[in-house]
């Protein structure tokens, strides 16, 4: 008996990647009988139209129809699954369910996508093993009949909501049914498949009504497996027993040309040139002819090794093989067993990628975690000798496949095995496999640089084509002209004023002629002078090298095209200049080219800070004294494209400079801080800071501080904001003394440069005149640190060095008792953050962003109180009321802005207040923004609040968010229920976590008593 399942379509599939869509494709398995259907890309409602057969033995299995979203290089996302008892159709009529929706079901409750949309399925039982008995899809389904639905199998099917229940059918597209030509073809591939080389296309080629014509690679192929004796084995085994080369080929016919894999999150470990192709390194560290792998265990004290064979899995999507062996033990951990999967991610005859996740269950907490390594072979540029040679980088991450306060640790221990194991990694492979000299053959850099050829130029040629105008060819006329009448003419007698040696014109005519000649002579004289100096100014060639130690920039300048013209002859004299870090570089000058071509290389000097913005502008020559005409400038921003990884060196002078050891943040938290501000790999995070951004409204957030940015963003009340600029866009830098708008805070004023920041300016809170933004923040919890911070960072990027020294001079006479403060501050913040690991910014992969996300909000305090809900809201009015009731709960120089509407029906303002020494010992600062909206269908009221507290230990590492929500009671004449939610929002991990929460939440209910009592009492006295 077999079973026939079609796989024709679905619909709402949720988004499982960032651009909003899926890359839905179907496994079918009944029993240990599995199927795959082809993928869809960028699809919520595919279409498949694929058939399956499967053979039945037992009427109690259950067919299991699961879509998954595949990922190009990780492990494919779960979408949903829908399960087929075999007795149901056994049972329907015809033995058949016909052509019915499913809905998806998750794989359990706590699944984050609860719709996972509908498949749409055709389900039989043949008893003939023939597949010529077996219904099309025109015997099936009718494009003209009714809909067909759940109902139709029966009330004995009540369960299958539990198991994903059918719906209603809907009949197929009029294009998309099979018409009898198509399923004639189809049942002869079918029958092709039989034989072996349909066995090994049915590897690569899942959707059976495809198939494509064996190739006459695919004939040799298959010829070469018979004569191994592989003819009659199943495609599992044909993978186990072909050699690995032939599976190198199979990977290669069906590599699809996707995107090499970019390293992994932990860093790069290996990144090496060696003089062998990419084949024959591939084979050298993961054929299983090879020994290598052994000895490297072997040299790495690994024990009892295990190398499992090559095997295609998926029906042929990947080529894996497991690796067992028991590590060598260390000082602190003994030794135990490591699983290693590797897995085949490209394959293409000249790039291999290859994944390996390493897996130590027995280790502490080693169910949490596991280690991923990623190689990847490129080829490399060509030796002298002509050979090829190949590129080895290899990239690490630690992948939490759980949460543990021991992240930080295990990621440190991991760090630094990695970096042991891979040492003797590579000194193994360089006696095994002859290394290159990347200086021997040039870096990729100047083998691009040495195919720039230097566009010829003849002086004589360039002359002619200079001075071939009208101006000059006039002047020359006249000139000979003039000397020819000189030659003929007669010496005049001296007149009027002349004396013997000063002959003046006689005439107005001769005055006139006079006038124009000595114009003519000076306007050739400058085109001369202007030639001379354009020759003079040379650009660089390639044996220009740079100077020095630091960071190096070399730009290629090739060509131009469609220059405007500035003179009447239509064309121009243009030269480029580049700028970076305040050092220039300036192009030679082509003569009357509106498409010119240079091909010109300039290297920059080292430089002590990293590039962050190149600037190019294109002038016309117009002489050596006179003002250059712009044609067009350009600026080429290095922190959207990518630059070598930052150096150590950096972290230390700025380590020096603020006074406090700068930690490098975890990869995860530097990887979050790059997808949220759309930066490159290698900018990494220095200090954040919570505090306020001040525009019409405080909006409460955090500034980011990284070597070539500075960044805020903020998401309140589901509003995000979010902007960055560089440090060298800031002209100055200034604060201001706590005033009532900054409640009580001082103010750091940030300028930009004019035209500077275009891309932030909605996070700005003036413009002046001449186009320069202001950026106002301030209720910083440690004002002294986050300023310093700044104001260094600032001066290593965008101060010249007349500046900085000015600045130096200005801070040696300021007070030495405020550095001092400052100085002991920083150090207090420094003990702080080495107690604790921040946490809050995280990967994608678990599910958490940088930002204030969904709170989770618990109940901390519901009472009923005797007064109306009009009353009530008089504690948010910002009246008497409310301020008499928030100064008794003790909350002293208590402030507010007015309601200020947001949109429709919803206001928001701002509060700062201070707690009485009664609440809490050290008096600490509150700022809080409170929005108030009301209920829908209902007389109440819903206020949310976010707090920050200022001046109290651990203050900065989490926000506080509060939810009041009001409403009048129906039972009662007068009388209202209050219910306040509570919820904390960790920004940092601190392991006083259970404390602190405990004690917010006690001195939270202790407060709102008071409040509220004392609220009743007024209500009762002016009643």
């Amino acid at each position: 008996m077999r079973l026939l399942v079609r796989v024709i379509e679905a619909r709402n599939i949720p988004a499982m990647d960032p651009n909003g869509f899926s890359d839905p494709y179907v496994k079918l398995q009944l029993g240990r009988q599995r199927y795959r259907s082809k993928v869809i890309k960028k699809c919520l409602n595919p279409s498949w139209f694929e058939e399956f057969y499967f053979k039945v033995d037992d009427l109690k299995e259950e067919l299991l129809v699961s879509v998954f979203d595949e990922d190009m290089f990780f492990n494919d996302d779960f979408i949903g699954e829908v399960k087929v008892p075999i007795s149901w159709v056994f049972e329907a009529k015809d033995n058949s369910l016909g052509t019915i929706w499913f809905s998806l079901q998750p794989k359990d409750k706590k699944a984050k996508h609860k719709d996972c949309g509908e498949i749409l399925l055709t389900v039989c039982l043949s008893n003939n093993n023939s597949l010529l008995d077996v219904p099309q899809f025109s015997d099936s389904v009718n494009l003209n009949s009714p809909r067909k639905t759940a109902d139709s199998l029966g009330s004995s099917r009540k369960s299958v909501d539990s198991l994903g229940s059918p719906r209603k059918s809907s009949p197929l597209r009029p294009s998309s049914p099979m018409t009898v030509e198509e399923s004639v073809s189809s049942r002869e591939e079918k029958l092709y498949q039989t034989t072996l080389a349909g066995r090994i296309a049915q590897m690569f080629n899942k959707n059976v009504d495809s198939m494509p014509v064996p190739t006459a690679d695919a004939a040799e192929l298959t010829q070469s497996v018979k004569s191994a004796g592989l003819e009659d084995m199943l495609p599992e085994e044909i993978s186990s027993s072909v050699d690995f080369e032939e599976l190198m080929k199979y990977m290669e016919m069906r590599d699809r040309g996707g995107e090499v894999p970019s390293s992994l999150s932990g860093g790069v470990v290996v990144d090496q040139l060696y003089g062998i192709r990419p084949q024959e390194l591939n084979s050298v560290l993961f054929s299983p002819n090879s020994n290598f792998l052994k000895s490297a265990l072997d040299v790495q004290g690994s024990t009892e090794l295990v190398i499992g064979p090559w095997k295609f899995e998926n029906e042929g999507e990947s080529l894996k093989r497991e690796v067992s062996y028991t590590k060598a033990p260390s000082k602190l951990i003994k030794a135990l067993k490591a699983i290693e999967e590797q897995t085949y991610l490209k394959a293409d005859s000249k790039t291999f990628s290859v994944l390996a996740c390493v897996s130590t269950p027995d280790a502490p907490y080693g169910k949490t975690f596991r280690t991923e390594v990623l190689y990847y072979i490129a080829p490399g540029p060509e030796q002298p000798s002509g050979e090829q040679s190949s590129r080895l980088v290899i990239s690490w991450r630690v992948n939490f496949l759980q949460s543990t306060m021991m992240k930080g640790m295990i990621e440190g221990g991991a760090r630094q095995g990695i970096k042991d194991s891979f040492e003797q990694y590579q000194k193994l492979l360089s006696q095994n496999v002859k290394l290159v000299d990347i200086k021997d053959i040039g870096s990729e850099k100047d083998q691009l640089l040495a195919t720039l050829q230097v566009e010829s130029q003849s002086d004589s040629k360039l002359a002619v084509h200079f001075f071939a105008n009208f101006t000059v060819i006039s002047t020359i006329f006249v000139g000979l002209y003039v000397l020819v009448h000189i030659w003929l003419a007669m010496p005049s007698t001296i007149e009027g004023l002349e004396f013997v040696g000063l002959d003046l014109p006689d005439s107005i005519g001769e005055l006139f002629v006079s006038g124009i000649l000595i114009l003519q002579a000076k306007k050739v004289l400058e085109l001369m002078s202007r030639f001379m100096q354009a020759r003079l100014q040379k650009g660089t060639d390639h044996g220009v090298k740079a100077q020095g130690d630091g960071w190096l920039l070399t730009v290629a300048l090739i060509e131009g095209s469609s220059f405007a013209a500035v003179d009447s002859s239509g064309f121009s004299d243009p030269y480029v200049v580049f700028t970076c870090n305040g050092k220039t570089r300036t192009s030679s000058i082509k003569f009357q080219k509106s498409d010119p071509l240079w091909n010109e290389i300039f290297e920059f000097d080292a430089m002590d800070d990293p590039p962050s913005v190149l600037e190019v502008e294109v002038f016309d020559f117009d002489g050596p004294f006179d003002e250059a005409i712009s044609l067009g400038r350009a600026e080429i921003n290095f922190l959207k494209s990518s630059i070598p990884d930052l150096s150590d060196d950096y972290i230390t002078k700025m380590e020096k400079e603020v006074g406090k050891k700068i930690r490098v943040r975890s990869p995860q938290t530097n990887s979050a801080f790059q997808k949220l501000f759309g930066l490159p790999p290698e900018e990494f995070l220095i200090n954040d800071f919570s505090c306020h951004l001040k525009r019409k409204m405080p909006l409460q957030g955090r500034l980011f501080l990284s070597p070539r940015i500075i960044g805020f963003h903020a998401d309140l009340f589901g509003l995000k904001t979010k902007f960055f600029f560089l440090w060298e866009d800031i002209e100055d830098i200034r604060d201001i003394p706590p005033t009532l708008s900054s409640m009580g805070s001082p103010i750091i004023i940030m300028t930009l440069r004019p035209g500077k920041g275009f891309d932030a300016r909605h996070g700005a809170r003036t413009q002046d005149a001449e186009g320069r933004l202001n950026f106002h923040f301030h209720s910083f919890v440690s004002f002294n640190v986050a300023h310093r911070t700044i104001m260094v960072l600032w001066k290593a990027r965008a101060l010249t060095p007349a500046q900085k020294v000015e600045m130096v001079e200005e801070e040696s006479n300021s007070n030495s008792e405020e550095t001092a403060v400052e100085e002991l501050d920083a150090k207090n913040l420094q003990v702080a953050e080495e107690e604790n690991e921040p946490s809050r910014l995280q990967t994608e992969e678990s599910g958490c962003f940088i930002g204030i996300e969904d709170v989770k909000m618990s109940l901390a305090y519901s009472s009923i109180l005797s007064l109306p809900t009009s009353f009530f809201m008089e504690l948010f009015r910002g009246g008497e009321i409310d301020q008499k009731v928030m100064e008794r709960a003790g909350c002293v120089n208590y402030s507010h802005t007015p309601w200020e509407s947001e949109n429709s029906d919803v206001y928001q303002r701002q509060l700062y207040y201070k707690f009485d020494k009664h609440i809490s010992r050290y008096r600490g600062e509150v700022t809080s923004t409170q929005q108030k909206s009301a209920l829908p269908d209902r007389n109440g009221w819903l206020i949310e609040e976010v707090m920050t507290l200022l001046g109290v230990p651990l203050g900065d590492y989490f926000t506080l968010h509060l939810r009041y929500q009001v409403e009048d009671l129906p039972s009662r004449s007068v009388g209202c229920n209050v219910q306040v939610f509570i919820g904390i929002v960790w920004l940092k991990y601190t392991r006083y976590q259970k404390r602190i929460t405990k004690n917010i939440l006690s001195n939270l209910q202790d407060r709102l008593k008071v409040m509220f009592s004392i609220l009743e009492r007024e209500h009762i006295s002016g009643a």
